[in-house]
């Protein structure tokens, strides 16, 4: 299919308008069959449940085009059984999770001139999204939904090459303990805004937030999963907590790290004071894949990563290779990861 006319090396990470869009409604128990339309405005009520208490959620994943000209998206059934879980702490409907990978191909497909060329550095970003569509006035689920997803060519997130970043210790917590942290709720992130430009405007790029219960555990960024490197490089440890967003990158990471490069990988709880005895640092998260992390400021005290704050660590690095690495189809996948369209 012959791409759009862009200039596909200087896109942002910003939303612009595509062809189509898919979009079912769920009504007296049911979903629709769903259809794939032009229109991208949303007409709902103004006592709309998504508007009075919050109720959606959403995910976010890419299609790529491959180093041999394929279009493919990296792991849409983890999304999709993601999105399950959000939608059943949410009291939501669950969208079939085989109806949420088809949902994603066939957008694919209708917005495949859009997907950017290989080695332009971009990517086709996909929002699946779904919220309570009927009027709602009194503190319940809504009765009626609907579920929809767009996609966006996305550039890099990070423009001009990938930096350390520094961040800081937060002092507001993400989310309550047993709370929603660990689903893809809207309502987490608009918890978050305050914090995060609170952040920008005090010199940080990010908050660490810490356990909510004890504050001494490491927990993740607003958006963005740690991992640590071991001070011998030889292992990689990634914080578990019951209210941590399960990353479908920090999963693929590990296996990456266990599988392809040949090292150790610890998933538990991970103490502040363990900081300084890590080699290296990253946030991995769907957009930019890993960000290395150069600084944690904890009030005042600075934790600095060996790795710097030049370049990704050395072995940050190989992880980020080895996984766009098979995103792009220049390494071979695990059995299942891609899924051509």
């Amino acid at each position: 299919m012959e791409k759009k006319n862009m200039d596909w090396s200087n896109l942002g990470f910003g939303y612009q308008v595509t062809d189509k869009r898919f979009v079912s409604n769920y009504k007296n128990g049911a979903w629709d069959d769903g259809v794939m339309t032009e229109d991208a405005t949303i007409t709902m009520s103004e006592c709309a449940g998504v508007l009075q208490y919050a109720q959606t959620c959403f995910e976010g994943l890419k299609a790529y085009t491959t180093e041999d000209g394929r279009t493919v998206c990296f792991r849409p059934d983890l999304n999709a059984a993601r999105m399950k879980d959000s939608c059943e702490r949410l009291r939501m409907p669950v969208f079939p999770e085989e109806r949420f990978v088809e949902a994603v191909k066939e957008v694919v497909r209708a917005n495949e001139a859009f997907v950017p060329p290989y080695g332009s550095g971009a990517t086709l970003y996909i929002r699946p999204y779904m919220f309570g569509s009927s009027p709602v006035i009194g503190v319940k689920p809504a009765d009626e939904y609907q579920f929809r997803i767009f996609a966006t060519p996305v550039g890099p997130y990070f423009k001009g090459g990938v930096k350390p970043i520094t961040i800081r210790v937060c002092d507001y917590d993400r989310a309550a303990p047993h709370g929603t942290g660990h689903i893809k709720a809207g309502l987490n992130y608009a918890m978050s805004l305050y914090q995060i430009v609170d952040a920008h405007e005090q010199g940080f790029d990010e908050n660490m937030y810490l356990d909510p219960g004890t504050r001494t555990y490491v927990e993740e960024t607003g958006g963005a999963n740690f991992i640590f490197i071991s001070k011998d490089g030889s292992t990689m440890i990634t914080p578990k907590s019951d209210s941590i967003l399960p990353s479908i990158t920090r999963r693929s990471l590990m296996v990456v790290a266990e599988k392809y490069l040949g090292m150790k990988v610890e998933h538990r709880q991970v103490r502040f004071d363990e900081l300084k005895d890590f080699s290296e640092c990253g946030l991995c998260g769907t957009a930019a894949v890993i960000s290395p992390v150069g600084k944690v400021v904890d009030h005042g005290n600075e934790i600095c990563f060996p790795s710097g704050m030049d370049d990704m660590g050395p072995v940050t690095k190989k992880l980020y290779e080895t996984l766009t690495g098979i995103q792009m189809g220049r390494i071979e996948a695990p059995e299942g990861w891609i899924v051509e369209i």
